[in-house]
């Protein structure tokens, strides 16, 4: 009988070299989306180019020229249409213009402000309230503007002066005398653009946290207080965008007096927009209407600086 001898047992030794490593993978290559993609805004793009950059830079050339009806072939003439502007009788244009775009923002972010509170709270049909608001914002303004004109139209035609005649009551002219056709373009203004400053200041009112104004109300805090310690510095970047959008279309209107007034009675509801019309078309001075839309462009790019300056270090403050 045959003994197995004691062996000392075997230890398994390994290194890393016996180890098999698999290959190291490469990370697949990152392209880039936007550098495929950018060619399809090539199309959009000459589009621009040809519609709005190629000629407002015409149109900044034409400033500097004697461009006109009776002179086609202009020259260069330097800063003289701006002299003629700047010594010409468009101070009450200008003038009123500024009024007109004060009182429209004024108007416009209160009755808006109002509204989007008011249609915040639990309202019923308040989508279709809404719906209803911003509808005149789609319309054009033309179409709107003589919507007025007809409901505010010379006596035995407009539908105003029709009501007025059927309660026995005398009728008026309104849109010839200068202080209510003026007061009726910034009613228009007003109604259709309201909606569109509702629906920012709803947006933003959907951004303020309900557990603020809870804390606030269980602290003793009315409903004016909540609002103007919580609501209103939350709101001040909607505040601001309404600001900026309501100046801008305030210094440029055109639309609304074109199809209302004319410009009139007696040039007294013109405005700087309205004025260009008319060198451009009825005195076909086309370099003078170049320089002096140049002029508004520039002097709306200040002001809405200034705004959104002073607006910003607002919304800094709260």
């Amino acid at each position: 009988m045959t003994t197995a001898t004691n062996r000392p047992p075997r230890v398994a030794t390994s290194s890393l070299d016996d180890i098999p490593h698999k290959p190291a993978r490469r990370r697949p290559r990152r392209n880039s989306v936007g550098a495929k993609l950018w060619w399809f805004v090539l199309p959009a793009a000459a589009i621009y180019l040809y519609v709005v950059l190629a000629p407002t830079f015409q149109g900044i050339g034409s400033a500097f020229t004697n461009w006109s009806f009776s002179n086609p072939n202009p020259t260069f003439t330097g800063w003289d249409n701006f002299t003629k502007i700047f010594q010409s009788d468009a101070g009450p244009a200008a003038l009123r213009t500024l009024v007109i775009a004060f009182i429209v923002v004024v108007l416009q972010n209160v009755f808006g402000l109002g509204l989007a509170l008011l249609l915040t709270g639990r309202i019923a049909g308040r989508n279709v309230l809404r719906t209803i608001i911003f509808a005149p914002m789609v319309v054009s303004a033309l179409v709107v503007g003589y919507l007025f004109k007809f409901i505010f139209g010379p006596p035995g035609i407009g539908a105003a002066n029709l009501v007025l005649h059927s309660l026995g009551l005398p009728q008026v002219d309104f849109l010839g005398n200068p202080t209510s056709a003026l007061w009726i373009i910034i009613v228009t203004i007003v109604w259709q653009f309201t909606g569109s400053t509702m629906i920012i200041y709803l947006a933003g009112l959907q951004g303020v946290p309900a557990e603020l104004l809870e804390a606030a109300s269980l602290d003793g805090a009315g409903y004016w207080k909540r609002f103007w310690f919580v609501t209103r510095p939350l709101l001040a970047p909607a505040i601001t965008i309404n600001l900026m959008i309501g100046l801008i279309g305030g210094l440029k209107i055109f639309d609304q007096i074109f199809s209302i007034t004319g410009g009139g009675p007696g040039g007294q509801t013109q405005t700087i927009s309205t004025q260009i019309y008319q060198i451009f078309s009825q005195f076909g001075e086309w370099g003078e209407s170049a320089a002096f839309a140049l002029v508004l462009a520039v002097a709306v790019g200040v002001l809405s600086f200034i705004q959104f300056t002073v607006l910003r270090r607002q919304e800094r403050k709260s």
